[in-house]
């Protein structure tokens, strides 16, 4: 088993990069307009919509973090992914179809008709540098992991990992639209099915199979809570997790890029179903690894531990790949989201409403590079930043603070024809002072717990919905505005036709079939002669034979792609 990267890791992982850059070359002509660029024209598949979404919630912080926390606590770590299933479900069966029909190329540009300008400018302009703040903290992970992984360092080797990470993620995304994501994400998925498929087994047979796995456990290990994650903490925290799969940008795209009412729903079904086999399979091996690592100080390395304890040479360069797609996947989707945002809700609706097609197509572009190189920026300068560990905790409670007061509004304009548009603004600031208040407060001595998750979901959650019902009530909406509120809700709650693809775009998804199952032939083929040559059958058969299982899933959906779609 290798203990280090080696030749074979190398040429998988730079072979993984090229092809993802490939992607956003192939789809770069094939944007014609705001819908191709942002809503992948309204006819996406939904199994690849619904494998971009469950992409979307992982990022290389998963990897590291949950399988620490799976190290200590054991079963906790695996019960707080399970506790968004049935925010995704009730989300799927609710909301689904009622986003579809409210937007098309922006998660936002329905507040305008719901609410008007001013609600849908002031998310606009609040959503965008929290997304991107939260974009900078995860490159930084991700660059973290690459210059430790090569050897660059100091914070110069951990800049230029974050560069050239970022660049790549920019650079397909901004060239491919969301199909360049999509296609990607469904890739990235694969490489990380693969690599978990393989590590568990190996930790389970390291470890020596479940008995004696229980035997050396702790006596809370297999229980849902555990440490300082109460009951309270976790219910309060499924509450966020339902919020997000509700409103989350990235998100709600998956649910409108679809061919159809009924479609839309079963993305949010199928990311319940992955989240539910998951976790299990990604996070056992962190806990098997307690049996034949015992006692690492810090468990934040368990992972990378266990990968050079366990895996053969070449299959270190997946794993590495897989959490690389990870963060890759996420960043590339916020990334679309934001730049749908800010060319459709601002630049658009403010200062260019009759620019072209191809002009708007140009600008997407640019607000893709522009939110990407920011993302980057931050990220260089948090290298130079001591006790990072302090910030991320900073930044993640931030997000529990402003989660519920943009989230709540949002999803009263969907669902509820007595919220006004004084109600919806009221809400939002209430919930957003009360939380930033409560935060503020929480540094005094004696009310640190006021920066807890179960503290700050609820301080933020009641005002804002306080507000919003109070504000409804005693400033209703006058007539002509309820009138077209009426009208707005009434369509969405009727049926929409299955839109027919327009001139050219029939063979998207045979296309991204074939994308998919070439790439995965290549890397098939790459992991299998890379490995074999470099360290001999007897030393790298798993690599050889997990290569040859990505050429045949590779195989399989090139010959799927000549069907008609």
């Amino acid at each position: 088993m290798g203990s280090s990267l080696q030749n074979a890791d190398y040429i998988v992982l730079g072979g993984f990069f090229v092809v993802m850059l490939g992607v956003g070359v192939v789809y770069a002509r094939r944007m014609r307009n705001l819908r191709d660029f942002f809503g992948g024209g309204r006819h996406v598949p939904w199994w690849l919509a619904g494998t971009s979404l469950y992409m979307t919630t992982f990022s290389a912080f998963a990897f590291v973090s949950y399988s620490a926390l799976a190290y200590r606590q054991g079963l906790v770590a695996i019960a707080i992914w399970w506790f968004s299933i049935p925010g995704c479900l009730l989300s799927a069966h609710f909301l689904a179809s009622r986003w579809r029909r409210a937007a098309t190329t922006s998660p936002l540009e329905y507040l305008e008709t719901r609410f008007g300008p001013v609600l849908r400018q002031c998310f606009s302009w609040f959503g965008v540098p929290l997304i991107v703040l939260d974009d900078a903290l995860k490159l930084f992970v991700i660059g973290t992991m690459v210059s430790v992984s090569l050897g660059l360092e100091g914070p110069s080797g951990h800049a230029w990992a974050i560069a050239v990470c970022g660049f790549i993620m920019v650079l397909y995304t901004l060239l491919g639209g969301l199909w360049a994501v999509l296609v990607t994400d469904f890739i990235q998925f694969i490489v990380m099915a693969l690599a978990v498929i393989v590590l568990a087994p190996l930790a389970l047979s390291r470890a020596g199979g479940l008995g004696l796995i229980g035997q050396q456990a702790p006596e809370d290990f297999f229980h849902v809570s555990s440490g300082s994650y109460t009951w309270p903490w976790l219910l309060s925290f499924a509450v966020l997790l339902a919020l997000t799969y509700a409103t989350k940008w990235p998100y709600v795209q998956r649910y409108y890029v679809v061919r159809s009412d009924r479609e839309a729903r079963w993305v949010g079904y199928l990311v319940a179903g992955l989240t539910f086999i998951g976790p299990p399979m990604l996070f056992f091996p962190a806990g098997a690894a307690r049996v034949f690592l015992p006692g690492v100080e810090n468990a934040n390395d368990v992972y990378p531990l266990l990968c050079r304890a366990l895996l053969p040479v070449g299959m270190m360069g997946i794993v590495i790949a897989a959490m690389f797609s990870a963060t890759m996947s996420m960043l590339s989707s916020d990334y679309n989201a934001v730049a749908s945002v800010i060319t459709n809700d601002v630049i658009k609706r403010l200062f260019l409403p009759r620019a072209s097609d191809r002009a708007l197509v140009v600008l997407a572009r640019l607000s893709t590079l522009a939110a990407g190189c920011l993302a980057m920026l931050v990220a260089v300068v948090l290298t130079q930043v001591e006790g990072l560990e302090d910030l991320v905790k900073i930044m993640a409670r931030l997000f529990a603070v402003l989660l519920p007061p943009v989230a709540l509004p949002m999803l009263a304009g969907l669902l509820s024809r007595r919220a006004s548009n004084a109600g919806a603004l009221a809400g939002f600031v209430a919930g957003a002072v009360c939380g930033i208040a409560a935060y503020a407060l929480s540094y005094r001595v004696g009310l640190g717990y006021l920066r807890t998750i179960p503290y700050l979901t609820w301080i933020t959650l009641l005002p804002t919905a306080a507000g919003l019902v109070i504000a409804s009530a005693v400033r209703p909406n006058n007539a002509q505005r309820q009138e077209a509120v009426t009208a707005f809700l009434g369509g969405l709650g009727r049926r929409m036709v299955l839109e027919k693809p327009e001139l050219g775009q029939g063979d998207d998804v045979r296309l991204a079939m074939r994308i998919i199952g070439g790439i995965c032939a290549f890397l098939g083929t790459v992991l299998a002669t890379a490995s074999l040559l470099s360290a001999g059958w007897a030393s790298a058969w798993v690599s050889v034979v997990s290569g040859l299982a990505l050429l045949g899933v590779g195989a399989s959906a090139l010959v799927a792609s000549m069907e008609r779609p």
